[in-house]
């Protein structure tokens, strides 16, 4: 009984552990309207910002190398849910933006950073909204995959890590965008009405993988 007992406790952890990670897309997640953003094989609709290569398909996955670099969905989003799959190595450093504007050769000034990093040296780890809410402990290990669930919708971001909601940030401009005319300054500078995902590539250090990345528009 017992020996039955823990077997049903391992399926149940298994059973918790698939629905924690995005897997494949469902009919069930087709009907609700996710779409796949990655085809697993190629980087199609994906763009680098830097001239030199940084990021390459390996195995199912999007995998970040070399000296920094960020890689963009080319279409700009408003209103969405992202959900996707990360692994670190030990060291890594990385993040995933979103609503940025497409930047040459720069680190993303417009827009918010969702922290990816459990053991590199920065005390900012998984979680956090760059520069804006700070988590000092990772909800995840090295050399495990985890889920990002991001909602953005109007002046409002939510991030949930393995299905377990963070926080939900209010932006305080209300509509969620940069004053038509306004200079980009050190204080709005992570602000953007629409704009790109983004993942990043921070240091040769890092080696980040990327899979099973989705999306699902929201209504304005």
């Amino acid at each position: 009984m017992k020996r039955f007992a823990t077997l049903l406790l391992a399926l149940g952890i298994l059973s918790i552990t698939s629905i924690l990670t995005a897997g494949e897309l469902t009919e069930d997640m087709k009907k609700d309207g996710w779409i796949s953003i990655f085809d697993g094989k190629t980087l199609d609709g994906w763009k680098a910002n830097e001239k030199y290569e940084g990021f390459k398909v390996e195995n199912g996955c999007i995998v970040g190398f070399g000296n920094k670099n960020h890689l963009y969905y080319m279409e700009e989003l408003k209103n969405f849910e992202l959900q996707l799959d990360i692994m670190t190595k030990k060291n890594c450093n990385s993040g995933v933006y979103v609503k940025s504007q497409w930047q040459d050769a720069a680190w993303p000034v417009t827009g918010f950073e969702l922290q990816v990093n459990c053991s590199h040296g920065d005390p900012v780890k998984t979680g956090s909204l760059y520069n804006i809410i700070k988590i000092f402990k990772a909800p995840h290990e090295d050399d495990e995959w985890f889920t990002y669930h991001i909602i953005c919708k109007r002046n409002t971001l939510e991030c949930r890590v393995n299905g377990n909601v963070l926080y939900t940030y209010v932006d305080p401009m209300e509509n969620g965008g940069v004053p038509q005319g306004e200079k980009i300054t050190e204080h709005n500078k992570r602000i953007s009405q629409k704009g790109h995902i983004a993942l990043q590539q921070h240091d040769p250090a890092g080696i980040p993988q990327f899979k099973n990345i989705f999306i699902k528009k929201l209504p304005d």
